[in-house]
């Protein structure tokens, strides 16, 4: 099944239209479709080196899109009013991800925000659990487009930019490798962020600290003078 998609995704790279399905593969995957739009977005950009970078463009645009659409399914159409999963959620929760999934997001969002919309957008994690779960938990959505602009644009656009540099050659880089370093990239890029907090949250909690110290003494002063 799967592989049978994955076929019918790339034969859209030699029609005249496969513009216009990468720009609704990329908006679909981001709340239901279950291949990313890469495999396509590699193959149009292989057929058009020079126009890698406007691929890339209508992928931003179509999965950013289709964040919204995900975020708008899960604070809209998830919850009924008296507090049950709707239709629609009970048939995702039993043929695509599990309700122990969106609450394990659910936690994730209440600790990194920002950084685990960055994360599942820009590495392989499926970014439709992310989307749907951010409209669910009603996590900021500002926020929330922000972080799905920045991720998935960096994906595509670094993908577009390694073919545009390298043509053919990089493919089996990217097919081998991409998610991979991706992912290593986030784990790195989340790592050092956290390092800097510590080091100058640490640093300022002591200066705000220091002068709190200060008005104790000199109160304890005044009283004993008295």
């Amino acid at each position: 099944m799967i592989k049978k998609l994955y076929d019918w995704i790339l034969s859209w790279a030699d029609s005249r239209w496969g513009w216009l399905a990468l720009l609704f593969i990329a908006l679909f995957e981001a709340s239901w479709f279950p291949l990313p739009p890469d495999v396509l977005l590699i193959a149009l950009c292989l057929g058009a080196t020079t126009r890698s970078f406007r691929f890339a463009t209508l992928c931003l645009i179509g999965s950013v899109t289709g964040a919204a659409l995900g975020y708008g399914i899960g604070h809209f159409a998830w919850i009924t009013p008296d507090g049950d999963p709707t239709a629609l959620a009970n048939l995702f929760y039993e043929y695509v991800f599990s309700i122990e999934s969106f609450n394990n997001v659910g936690a994730l969002y209440d600790r990194f925000n920002f950084w685990i919309v960055f994360t599942a957008g820009f590495t392989p994690l499926p970014f439709k659990l992310f989307t749907i779960a951010g409209g669910m938990f009603d996590i900021n959505f500002v926020m929330f487009i922000i972080a799905s602009i920045v991720s998935r644009g960096l994906r595509f656009f670094l993908i577009a930019g390694l073919i545009w540099k390298f043509g053919a050659p990089i493919k089996t880089f990217i097919d081998k490798y991409f998610n991979m370093l991706a992912t290593l990239f986030v784990f790195m890029l989340i790592g050092f962020t956290a390092l800097g907090f510590w080091i100058f949250g640490s640093g300022d909690s002591d200066s705000i600290q220091e002068p709190a110290k200060q008005e104790i003494v000199i109160e304890e002063q005044l009283n004993t003078e008295e």
